[in-house]
């Protein structure tokens, strides 16, 4: 297996030996910690999806789909079996994007005077985060968690169809709690796990945790560190980026995918000068590191069916663009 702990904190693994927590049982302080996604989602609990939400089916044969809370649990027996003596946390779950309905008894009721029992809700999409936080690591003084987690949305699948193999998004990590900024490599994104079981579900989430090589990570993200881009490159880089996707195609072929929008890079533009923790220095210069995560945190306002696809691109954007100042010409175009 590839995995392996990269550092933890001395005085938590000897408390963690001797009581190791239960899986999804940790408490955090939550009260300042911003979410991993923001957008227009909302926080829910599982028990909530567990009890109040029905689970969508597939209309022609009335097989049911695979639920998000039951998407959730399957990812927290992986998190137990492979990290058996960590602690993991209670999942946190951001959902959008509410469908409504309604018990057959409240027919000929006014929308406004239902009551609670006859109405009914499910989720289209739904983003969860897992933080495993006796592994951790540090980079340019940011604590790094070990996260897991995923994205189910129901609007990728044909509802209206007989039952086939389910569409799911899952990742192994780590967030930046300094931010909540989410860090996703290639080598530990799945962006397409299909399945129409939890045993397919299981296998294809076990696969990705073990075979995700988390020190190649850290230390791609460490690496960042060492390159900086003066203020007039930035300028540049945010002018290209906008001007990215309105490139003629046959030009834009040429260059690597940018998913990331004019939205995002405002927000990357403003946060150049406003964020308090990764904004440029007194020359105007800024670290790798410090841009990748104003790419990554102007990424929460993505919606959460592009959230990770964007969060894996954005952290191959700064790879790419660490090689571009050493003179790789796949991404020179974005500084030239």
């Amino acid at each position: 297996m590839e995995l392996q702990v990269v550092n933890r904190n001395q005085n938590e693994e000897r408390e963690m030996i001797s009581n190791p927590s239960p899986i999804g049982t940790r408490e955090t302080k939550e009260e300042n910690r911003s979410p991993f996604i923001e957008a227009n989602t909302t926080d829910v609990s599982l028990s909530h999806l567990k009890e109040d939400c029905i689970i969508p089916v597939f209309a022609k044969d009335n097989e049911q789909t695979i639920a998000h809370q039951e998407f959730i649990d399957v990812a927290l027996e992986c998190a137990s079996s492979i990290f058996l003596n960590e602690d993991i946390n209670n999942p946190e779950v951001r959902v959008s994007h509410q469908i409504k309905g309604r018990t057959p008894d409240a027919i000929h009721i006014p929308a406004k005077e239902l009551k609670n029992h006859q109405k009914t809700i499910y989720y289209e999409r739904m983003a969860f985060l897992v933080r495993i936080p006796s592994i951790t690591d540090t980079i340019n003084g940011n604590e790094l968690s070990l996260s897991i987690g995923g994205v189910r949305a129901y609007n990728k699948e044909n509802l209206f169809s007989k039952k086939k193999m389910e569409s799911f998004k899952f990742f192994i990590g780590f967030q930046n709690m300094v931010c909540c900024n989410m860090c996703i490599s290639t080598d530990g994104y799945k962006g397409e796990v299909k399945a129409s079981s939890h045993q397919e579900l299981k296998r294809s989430m076990l696969q990705a945790i073990q075979t995700y090589r988390m020190e190649e990570h850290i230390q791609g993200m460490a690496r960042l560190q060492e390159e900086s881009l003066s203020e007039k490159q930035f300028a540049q880089l945010l002018g290209k980026a906008k001007l990215y996707n309105y490139l003629p195609k046959a030009e834009k072929s040429q260059i690597p995918q940018l998913l990331l929008n004019d939205n995002h890079f405002t927000t990357v533009a403003k946060d150049y000068y406003q964020d308090k923790s990764f904004c440029k220095d007194t020359s105007g210069k800024i670290s790798l590191w410090n841009a990748y995560n104003l790419l990554t945190g102007a990424n929460k306002s993505s919606y959460i069916d592009t959230f990770l696809d964007r969060g894996e691109n954005a952290y191959a954007f700064a790879q790419g663009i660490s090689k571009a100042i050493n003179g790789d010409s796949q991404y020179r175009w974005f500084l030239s």
